[in-house]
């Protein structure tokens, strides 16, 4: 046996008996390699074998930790039969009360934490162009959004294999505009939608304000959208449009592979069905290399792809786009019957930063910061939630999906936690019908202190209480 592999088995046997416990810092290199008697060179092959294992992480300027070990909950329990059917979730009208409460931790949040955005860059683009050009910024922003911007995200698309010309997209406040629009345009109320089971509560609010039927497709845990129910289920339903996630999905954070991607275009191609792909998490991949848009695939121009800068830069300036193939025309002059236009500032303001700032430096952090962040949710898991929780291990985004002990509720742990000054997403939220009541939805986008931590652990001590699970010994 090497000697790195010697170092190597002695930690994972502290591990494997609890001596090492999940998220617990592990011996710097210096005094690893003092410890077994070895050099650094060897102590540094002993934790990259580890890490290699899945059973230790690195964090940078922190050094190794234990990584929690989680298992992946059963796929989603959608009806088999279901049928198309009208939004049915009376939760869904009260989702605006979840973040509705100041003062609150909310790590129901799936945005980033104020802290993790360039903020002095962006402060510094508002405050030129208020300077620059304040005839520009106090006019009206043309329908289809200033050119410029059109432009860069033009460009950024390219970047990733997806050809798009600028006049092909439109400026829309946030991505759930974009949503709006292109459903407006292509749908007509009494239609069937399809959309993945769970997913974002804001798709199924819009879906049900538009009065259209839902049509639900699993995303699986580790997986993402269940393809081989893809067909069956555009043939045995007349599916007029597609609203999917493919890039980690909210609130699972599952990533649907290229083959799938793939396969789920030609299907919904020869089914006639548009597709309206939600890629405003595609920029977060934790491990750092951006996935395809399902556009990659599409050759008959029915994809209509949405993205938004708020998961990415900057949420309440509620800049979104959709690249709208064929819809064009006709989301521009929906666009200006519903607004008229965007706001000029901001999109002058984020045009000033996108072309004097390097934004893949920005997203290295933020992809880094938020994969540490979700580690670290899934280390205070262990740690401090029953043993029988069960947790779905993101690929990317900003969301952690924990399914509760056998008798949970996350309605009942949502107000119990509400009352300790803690914010979640109850599961019940992310469903047509109402499933999931024993999942919640928990944000990675936030500064990880002593005060989270505290939280993560007054959480376990209430999903024990209400589960009537023993909590985890300290």
């Amino acid at each position: 046996m090497l000697l790195y592999e010697r170092v190597a088995t002695a930690l994972r046997t502290q591990i494997a008996h609890g001596t090492l416990r999940a998220g617990e810092r592990l011996p710097s290199i210096r005094h690893l390699a003092q410890g077994h008697g070895v050099g650094v060179a060897t102590a540094v092959q002993a934790y990259l074998q580890l890490e290699r294992e899945g059973l230790v992480v690195a964090r940078p300027r922190s050094g190794y930790f234990v990584r929690a070990s989680t298992t992946l909950p059963p796929a989603p329990r959608p009806a088999r039969n279901r049928a198309p059917g009208e939004v049915k979730n009376p939760a869904l009208l009260d989702a605006t009360e979840v973040g509705a409460h100041g003062a609150l931790l909310p790590l129901h949040s799936a945005t980033p934490a104020f802290e993790l955005l360039p903020q002095g860059a962006l402060i510094a683009s508002v405050s030129r162009c208020l300077r620059r050009a304040p005839a520009a910024v106090f006019d009206y922003a043309p329908a289809q959004g200033h050119l410029a911007l059109r432009r860069l995200i033009a460009q950024r698309y390219a970047q990733v294999g997806v050809p798009v010309s600028p006049e092909e997209i439109v400026i829309t406040a946030g991505a759930m505009e974009a949503i709006n629009l292109a459903l407006r345009v292509t749908t007509s109320p009494g239609d069937v939608v399809l959309v993945e089971t769970p997913t974002y509560h804001g798709i199924l609010q819009t879906v049900a304000a538009l009065h259209l039927k839902v049509l639900e497709i699993p995303n699986l845990p580790g997986r993402g959208i269940d393809v081989a129910r893809l067909d069956h289920l555009l043939e045995q339903n007349a599916v007029r449009a597609a609203v999917l996630v493919p890039n980690f999905n909210n609130p699972l954070g599952s990533l649907t592979s290229d083959a799938d991607k793939q396969t789920l275009v030609s299907s919904c191609a020869r089914h006639g069905v548009i597709i309206i792909e939600d890629d405003i998490y595609g920029e977060l991949a934790w491990s750092g290399q951006r996935p395809s848009l399902l556009r990659r695939w599409d050759t008959r121009g029915i994809v209509i792809s949405c993205g938004s800068f708020s998961k990415m830069l900057a949420p309440g300036l509620r800049l979104g786009w959709l690249a709208g193939s064929l819809w064009t025309d006709a989301l521009v002059r929906a666009k200006f019957f519903s607004t008229m236009g965007g706001t000029s500032l901001t999109q002058l303001a984020m045009s000033d930063y996108l072309q004097r700032h390097d934004l893949e430096r920005h997203l290295r952090r933020l992809r880094r910061t938020l994969a540490d962040n979700g580690q670290r949710l899934l280390e205070a898991i262990a740690r401090y939630w029953p043993v029988d929780t069960r947790v779905c291990e993101p690929q990317g985004g900003m969301s952690l999906w924990a399914q509760l002990t056998e008798s949970g509720d996350s309605r009942t742990l949502f107000k119990a936690a509400l009352a300790k000054g803690i914010r979640i997403s109850p599961g019940v939220l992310f469903s047509s019908r109402g499933d999931y009541v024993d999942y919640v939805r928990l944000s990675c986008g936030l500064v990880w202190d002593v005060r989270l931590d505290r939280a993560m652990k007054e959480l376990g001590t209430l999903v024990a209480r209400l589960g009537g699970s023993k909590v985890k010994a300290p």
